[in-house]
């Protein structure tokens, strides 16, 4: 296999979609001649024209609407917002509309649509443009939520994601784009729902999403080094979430990190806390179980303190060593 980034991975997917089904357009600003505000959809208007690869105005709103209707009609857009944070501006289209309507209408109708967009800090784009907003969409019952890490799982949930006939809300973190990884060349699908073991441990259970998946494995190196092996679990779909994984590992380890870049207070890391204690791994556990999250704070936009906000590879470090000590006290 191929060595590519991850966003070429999304480029990748995207052309292949585009090539394989007529009903499949991109849409969002500047993703045109521009080629996306991180490069995406780079070359796929000259490739594909105007009218598959649409150029829109400055609004969310009519970006998501426009989605919302094309779906309903027999299309399936990839509709791009430049940050999560101006998720804001679309949540009636999305929340309100896309999410409700197949129920509403009795499932006579559909809306497959897909909604990419690129979360989280660590580019100093400061509280407007560094949020991790991904927990918001994991409350919406109608809505499937992807968070891949790895170039690999990038292309094969996106292609996944296209073919569902549900609106899929496909977070992708900044610092992620320049990450390398092997890709096959043909065209695959990852299974919506199903988790990835990224590393395989017997002492500590580290479920991370997002960029945390690469600190929890750097961590996890680290902590080797001090004979603490480390089991780092990869949900890769918030919803549907792949309980029965992450509960397998629970089981194996007894002990329990949860680690997430989004605010910890009422943040995705308690629910797959609540699944855990609710569940009869809850009994099994040997300690507390540990949530690292960020702080309740605007993101700032000053580098050191924005990574202060934020857990880092230490945090997840220092956790990890500290939940251990305690089981062995």
């Amino acid at each position: 296999m191929r060595t590519i980034t991850y966003l070429q991975a999304i480029n990748e997917a995207l052309d292949e979609a585009l090539k394989k089904d007529e009903r499949v357009f991109l849409l969002g600003e500047d993703i045109g001649v521009y080629g996306g505000g991180f490069g995406a959809t780079q070359g796929l208007q000259e490739k594909y024209g105007k009218e598959r690869v649409r150029d829109t105005p400055i609004s969310e709103s009519a970006i998501a609407g426009v989605a919302v209707g094309a779906a309903m009609t027999g299309m399936r857009p990839v509709m791009e917002l430049q940050f999560s944070d101006f998720i804001t501006v679309a949540m009636d289209q999305l929340v309100n509309q896309a999410a409700k309507i197949h129920y509403m209408y009795g499932g006579k109708a559909s809306v497959p649509l897909v909604m990419r967009t690129a979360s989280g800090s660590g580019t100093g784009a400061a509280a407007q443009h560094s949020q991790s907003l991904e927990n918001w969409m994991a409350h919406i019952p109608g809505l499937k939520v992807i968070q891949p890490t790895t170039a690999y799982d990038a292309k094969g949930l996106l292609h996944a994601a296209i073919q569902d006939n549900n609106p899929v809300m496909f977070y992708e973190h900044k610092l992620l784009y320049k990450t390398t990884g092997f890709v096959p060349k043909e065209p695959y699908t990852i299974p919506i729902g199903v988790a990835d073991i990224k590393r395989r441990g017997s002492d500590v259970t580290i479920i991370a999403t997002g960029i945390m998946v690469n600190k929890a494995l750097e961590a996890a190196e680290i902590l080797q080094e001090n004979s603490i092996s480390v089991e780092v679990i990869d949900p890769r779909t918030l919803v549907p979430l792949d309980e029965k994984t992450i509960l397998s590992s629970v089981k194996k380890t007894k002990r329990v990190i949860v680690a997430t870049e989004a605010v910890k207070n009422s943040g995705f890391s308690a629910e797959i806390t609540s699944i855990i204690a609710e569940s009869n791994c809850a009994m099994l556990l040997k300690a507390p179980i540990v949530r690292l999250g960020g702080e309740f704070v605007p993101m700032p936009a000053q580098k050191q303190l924005e990574a202060h906000a934020t857990p880092q590879v230490a945090t997840v470090v220092n956790a990890a060593i500290q939940l251990i000590a305690e089981v062995e006290a």
